[in-house]
């Protein structure tokens, strides 16, 4: 990838993204079911994507609600990703669970709530080493820029540097929206850091018509990735609901995306 041309204003530091491409992680918040899943990823590969997401484990604040398929739903991932040609990203709950999650993915996501999660952190840093599989790492729902980077240090000393962050917003005391996103983190990992990070655009809004404002606000922080939940029925999503896109959605979000992006000097992928 080519280093963006874009220089920053006359006598500041440029805290823009390092390349001139911006990766898109799109996909249910869930996966649901081989046709539920096969649908979005024949979307996203007909926009010339790379890249679709999903739950298989999914980690629940009520214990009641839908807790994912688990291989089977990794079973799904890979069987849609192999005949979209799309790389598949899930997250991963247990220490456990890193080695099958692994088998199966071509990247790993350790979820908000596992920000500190040493042992997990660890154990992926190692299960991924030889591999050097992408690890999306988000950051927690209360942590401090500086507490996520340190924690990302369990990773990548144990074996794997290919590291991605992710904000996706934080818990405050506004309650209009789901999570309060610190869009300023862009370009402060950016200044602190070399990593490349990616901002959740749908677990911040909570609902799906404020997901394309704090995207179009992601890509002009210089985000180097978005991440954005896509389901083909919404309304009857196991999950998250309220906050996923259409298929429809979605294009219409690209094509603003790629406009803006085309401002910066760069493009989706």
């Amino acid at each position: 990838m080519s280093e963006s041309k874009l220089k920053g204003v006359q006598g500041l530091p440029d805290y823009g993204t390092r390349t001139d491409e911006i990766t898109i992680f799109a996909g249910p918040c869930a996966v649901e079911s081989y046709e539920q899943f096969a649908t979005v990823a024949e979307v996203i590969a007909e926009e010339g994507l790379h890249w679709i997401r999903g739950g298989a484990f999914k980690p629940r604040t009520n214990p009641h609600s839908f807790q994912g398929l688990g291989e089977a739903g990794l079973q799904i991932m890979q069987e849609a990703g192999k005949k979209y040609g799309l790389k598949t990203l899930t997250e991963v709950m247990d220490s456990a669970h890193c080695p099958m999650v692994h088998s199966y993915v071509d990247g790993l996501q350790i979820g908000a709530r596992n920000c500190q999660n040493f042992s997990l952190l660890r154990t992926v840093g190692q299960v991924t080493a030889d591999t050097d599989k992408l690890v999306l790492f988000k950051r927690g729902l209360a942590n401090s820029v500086s507490e996520w980077l340190s924690a990302t240090e369990y990773i990548t000393m144990n074996g794997n540097e290919n590291v991605m962050l992710c904000e996706r917003g934080l818990r405050t005391f506004e309650t209009s929206t789901r999570f309060t996103l610190d869009i300023s983190a862009v370009p402060v990992i950016h200044k602190q850091s070399l990593y490349p990070i990616c901002v959740d655009v749908s677990h911040p809004a909570g609902v799906r018509d404020l997901v394309p404002p704090l995207a179009r606000a992601a890509i002009a922080a210089g985000c180097d990735a978005i991440m954005v939940e896509v389901h083909p029925d919404p309304q009857n999503a196991k999950s998250d609901n309220a906050q996923q896109l259409t298929p429809a959605q979605f294009k219409d979000l690209l094509a603003d995306l790629r406009e803006i992006a085309a401002v910066f000097g760069k493009k989706l992928v």
